[in-house]
């Protein structure tokens, strides 16, 4: 595995993996690397791509409060777990690098950024358009690989690429949990013993009404309701519950096209997100493996 630090070594090796006829898989992240991002890595190995992997804190997408300074970082963890994941390529810039003055132009998200994780964290996903432009037009990639556990996040990615015509293929990849059924995340390592227990509800209380649904309770408000219960049951601080089309994450009343319930809750100071595809009367084999633990 080759470590790149610069945007000029990346590129050098990206024109040498093109000259050799590869095709070029990006998984971009935040690093403290967990079984979610290795999957992301596997798909792009599966699809035949020399595969680049970034890692970078992007300032960014944090707000005033937020976590960027206390956001876990392990690089030396990082790189052994990317190149024994198959990593070619691990780009690990610096602040400096990719920001080398103020920025005088970035990319601002429109109506998708402002509802959901948007309303909570202005600016939030402008930060990250920004620096997935970026990205691309760095490793100028065939195809990137993002999480569904960030579904807005994944939804304003396609969305960027599609209006600004630029030529990568984004795949979602279907989020990894842990055997409880909790999103991988970096975040979970703040979590206490206790409160990792209690955010373990937070997937089952999806799981539940995605069971729900399937079996014919197709009114929004009603699921929305269920979850809501539960999670505040469980002592969880509710962000929001919002049932949505998967298309442009509208709000809906009835559950007949394909659709996402989504949430975002705190625990203690820690918040999570988490999500799961509404499919009336359809299977979610899926999900069953957690839906009653």
């Amino acid at each position: 595995m080759k470590v790149a630090e610069s945007v000029s070594e990346v590129r050098t090796w990206v024109n040498q993996r093109r000259g050799e006829g590869r095709t070029i898989g990006l998984v971009p992240t935040m690093g403290f690397l967990h079984d979610g991002h290795l999957s992301l890595v596997k798909q792009a190995k599966a699809a035949g791509h020399a595969v680049v992997m970034s890692i970078f804190v992007n300032p960014l997408q944090f707000g005033p409060g937020e976590d960027y300074d206390r956001y876990p970082r392990d690089m030396a963890r990082d790189r052994a777990l990317a190149e024994g994941t198959g990593v070619d390529l691990l780009f690990t810039p610096s602040v400096e690098e990719m920001y080398p003055r103020a920025l005088q132009v970035t990319l601002r998200v429109g109506d998708l950024a402002n509802r959901l994780c948007g309303l909570s964290r202005p600016g939030h996903f402008d930060g990250v358009a920004t620096v997935v432009a970026k990205l691309f037009h760095i490793v100028e990639p065939d195809e990137a690989f993002f999480g569904e556990k960030d579904y807005q996040q994944l939804r304003i990615i396609q969305t960027m690429v599609e209006d600004l015509n630029l030529p990568v293929k984004v795949i979602g990849c279907p989020t990894v949990r842990e055997a409880d059924g909790l999103a991988m995340s970096s975040r979970n390592r703040y979590l206490s013993p206790e409160e990792r227990r209690r955010a373990a509800v937070l997937s089952r209380a999806l799981f539940d009404a995605a069971r729900r649904c399937r079996e014919g309770t197709t009114r929004a408000a009603e699921l929305v309701q269920s979850v809501t219960q539960q999670l505040s049951s469980a002592g969880l601080e509710v962000e929001y519950v919002s049932a949505v089309r998967e298309e442009d994450l509208g709000q809906v009343d009835q559950i007949d096209e394909p659709c996402r319930l989504l949430a975002a809750v705190r625990v203690g100071d820690t918040r999570l997100i988490d999500n799961v595809a509404l499919e009336a009367g359809k299977g979610m084999k899926h999900v069953a493996a957690y839906v009653d633990r």
